[in-house]
């Protein structure tokens, strides 16, 4: 099997695009291409789907843990020819500045992968290969097996750098890119996600595959890229189906932010998932027990959202009725009673929260969470603890008191957060069912005694 990891000096250096590049040249040469992306990410693992045709993974040491991470790359590679890892960040930025937990490096470790670092050497020669020694020398646990110099001036450029590096660090320099190159990554947020899924970037992978196999040796990187079967000693998923049950789960351009493992979890439980597009005026589907409607960009679509008088009124009445529901971070909003857009529009939602959703112009919240289930809650039961990340633009005004869903633990601290009623969790928090497989039997076992009653 040959597996590869994509890593950065930092943010910033590139390696999404050389990540994109080289599947998609792989692709191009006729290779099955399997792609993960480190970190709790949405939005990268969406453009390696659509490169390769493959759904693409997350790996999170942080989130899942050390064998989980193993059992998702083994499963993911299956019927692959090469794994492309791409990083979070730079090669050794995680969970905390202090230990290698939730980087890319100790993905690498834990997948037995060999590192790929891509290098901004925009203005450098010599001292390229400092930088390079210095992520060798850090931790010598991961195999740092070649370079490519990215934001190179010229050729001539290239030639002093590879001559250094490879002196000096014992690793051979693959390729680059040059910094005039115009084939960027497109913004990744507004209207991305339509974008990739109607093909719109088609000619943007085919012709970003062709740059980097002009100026990248691919069959070097092949070579790099053996690395040895994963070995799993177990897997997170339950063998057992125990809940026959039908969830709906919300899924189109405004709602898609959901980890393939969380589907793969209910249905290994038994769940059989309906999916609908509350943006294309599908209302619930009939005879579900439950209803999963997790993040996105609704506040990108809230026009049309508001105008799916049906679909609200769908999904009020079924949660009113006692619908187990969990609503993350765009679904979260999209139950509130309206939100506001930054140019200061209003438009209504579903109206089953007591309170508005407000967008900012700059971030208000990213990391990861450690998530204690409040007392009532029917997802995480008293001792039960989940984890899951935080990214979004918005605040959540309440117009009463509500009941808090959870208790949140980040770097800035601990706080309540979150809504919560009888059948509804809703909040800005992603969950990794992973972290705590537990938390789907209790919302299937709620789900089973909604099917029971009729």
């Amino acid at each position: 099997m040959r597996r590869i990891v994509i890593a950065g000096t930092g943010s910033g250096v590139g390696k999404t695009t050389v990540t994109i590049g080289i599947m998609a040249a792989l692709k191009q040469k006729g290779y099955i291409v399997q792609g993960f992306k480190c970190g709790p990410d949405y939005i990268d693992p969406t453009y390696h789907t659509a490169v390769t045709g493959r759904p693409s993974r997350n790996l999170d040491s942080w989130m899942v843990g050390h064998e989980a991470v193993k059992d998702i790359c083994a499963r993911g590679c299956e019927g692959a020819d090469i794994a492309v890892i791409e990083g979070v960040m730079g090669l050794f930025d995680g969970k905390r500045p202090t230990t290698n937990e939730g980087t890319t490096a100790e993905i690498s470790v834990l997948t037995q992968s060999p590192v790929l670092l891509v290098v901004d050497c925009a203005g450098m020669a010599r001292s390229a290969a400092a930088i390079v020694r210095g992520f060798q020398w850090f931790d010598e646990r991961v195999r740092i097996a070649g370079v490519i110099a990215n934001r190179v001036g010229s050729e001539g450029h290239f030639r002093l750098l590879k001559t250094a590096i490879e002196q000096e660090c014992g690793i051979p320099v693959i390729g680059f890119l040059k910094k005039e190159d115009s084939l960027r990554i497109p913004e990744r947020h507004l209207g991305l996600i339509p974008s990739v899924e109607r093909g719109e970037l088609d000619e943007f992978f085919a012709q970003l595959g062709e740059l980097v196999t002009k100026t990248v040796d691919v069959e070097a990187l092949l070579e790099l890229a053996e690395a040895p079967k994963l070995q799993v000693q177990r897997s997170f998923l339950p063998t057992n189906k125990m809940y026959d049950v039908r969830l709906a789960v919300a899924k189109d351009s405004a709602f898609h932010f959901y980890y393939p493992e969380n589907l793969e979890l209910l249905e290994a439980y038994g769940a059989e998932l309906v999916f609908f597009s509350p943006l294309h005026g599908e209302p619930l589907p009939e005879r579900v027990h439950g209803l999963y409607i997790g993040g996105g960009f609704p506040e990108e679509f809230a026009k049309e959202l508001s105008q799916q008088q049906k679909v609200k009124q769908s999904i009020k009445a079924a949660i009113e009725r006692g619908l187990p529901t969990l609503a993350e971070c765009g679904g979260f909003m999209f139950l509130t009673e309206g939100i506001e857009t930054t140019d200061g529009e209003y438009y209504d939602m579903v109206g089953v929260i007591p309170g508005n959703v407000k967008m900012h112009h700059k971030l208000v919240a990213l990391g990861y969470r450690e998530v204690k289930g409040e007392q009532g809650n029917f997802l995480l039961s008293e001792g039960l603890q989940a984890r899951g990340h935080e990214f979004h633009y918005s605040t959540f005004e309440a117009r009463k008191a509500i009941d808090f869903a959870y208790e949140t633990t980040g770097l800035r601290g601990t706080r309540k957060d979150g809504y919560m009623n009888e059948n509804v969790v809703a909040g800005y928090v992603h969950f990794h069912f992973a972290s705590c497989p537990e938390m789907v039997e209790c919302w299937l076992e709620r789900c089973k005694k909604v099917k029971e009653n009729g």
